[in-house]
């Protein structure tokens, strides 16, 4: 899920368009884009969209629900509780308790719709207490498909500016981290001036850099940014093959030391190898 598009579930008239954006994945929002006196009219638009449509591969449909704990979530997770959809994204999530209140509300509208690929689950985390706890919900449920960040909801009120470096990559390596001790993959935040080109790919090799996986977009310009900055380059699929040969090789020998171009390769370097070439693998059936 290299680029994941946000779509206001409001905009009806958006939703084709946006399967055919070239995202990995789109996902429609229920929460900030929404004024409250229109939820149950986005809801509508979302299950009449949803609910008549067949799932495919490609691009993934997500939809970010209203908090878990809001007295909109309950209407937000039967409208879109549907076999298309393959996760439900979390906003401000702060603990375990609350993934596990959703996933339980998701297996009850499967069991009575009869859904057999159980729908997942992704976190965003945008509070300090949320960050705190960020490992245990990773893993509280497996459900979750992974971490994305909320910067925006997370800095602002503490008074950070949103254009500190230090403090969103320390941000990022926490919930890499956390993410990884769950096995879980990271996703990153979303970057509100959609024309600042620039700054974008900026955050985006910053993200890559830490480990993510993908990042989220506001608009359709920014997809092939995304795209293009999360599929491996040629120089590190050819290194990563020369890796795991060289590995398989020195296994075949009995040897345990290995050397690729002039480096001296430990059993981390052939994991990562080969983490690497299966992702490639699994881009190229997209």
């Amino acid at each position: 899920m290299r680029s994941k598009l946000f779509v206001p579930a409001i905009r009806h008239e958006l939703f084709e368009k946006a399967l055919r954006s070239g995202a990995d994945a789109i996902c429609f929002d229920l929460e900030d884009a929404v004024s409250c006196d229109r939820k149950d009219e986005a809801r509508d638009f979302l299950e009449s969209f949803l609910s008549n449509r067949v799932p495919s591969p490609a691009p993934l449909i997500l939809v970010r629900s209203n908090p878990v704990n809001s007295e909109q979530f309950p209407r937000d997770i039967a409208s879109i509780t549907w076999p298309v959809l393959v996760a439900t994204a979390l906003p401000k999530v702060e603990s375990a308790d609350e993934v596990q209140n959703a996933a339980s509300r998701i297996a009850e509208l499967e069991l009575l719709r009869n859904i057999t690929v159980p729908i997942g689950i992704l976190p965003t985390i945008e509070s300090p207490r949320g960050l705190r706890f960020a490992a245990e919900i990773a893993s509280s449920s497996p459900r979750v498909i992974g971490l994305q960040i909320g910067f925006a909801d997370l800095l602002e009120p503490l008074g950070i500016p949103s254009e500190s470096v230090l403090a969103r990559n320390q941000i990022r390596l926490l919930i890499r981290l956390a993410a990884a001790e769950a096995g879980l993959e990271c996703y990153d935040s979303a970057y509100a001036n959609y024309k600042d080109a620039i700054g974008y790919q900026s955050e985006l090799d910053a993200a890559r850099s830490l480990g993510f996986s993908g990042s989220s977009c506001i608009h359709p310009s920014q997809i092939a940014a995304a795209n293009l900055s999360f599929t491996p380059s040629a120089e590190s699929i050819a290194s990563a093959q020369r890796v795991v040969t060289a590995a398989e090789q020195a296994q075949q020998r009995g040897d345990t030391v290995i050397s690729v171009d002039g480096k001296m390769i430990d059993p981390p370097f052939v994991t990562y190898a080969r983490k690497l070439l299966a992702r490639t693998t699994e881009l190229a059936g997209h």
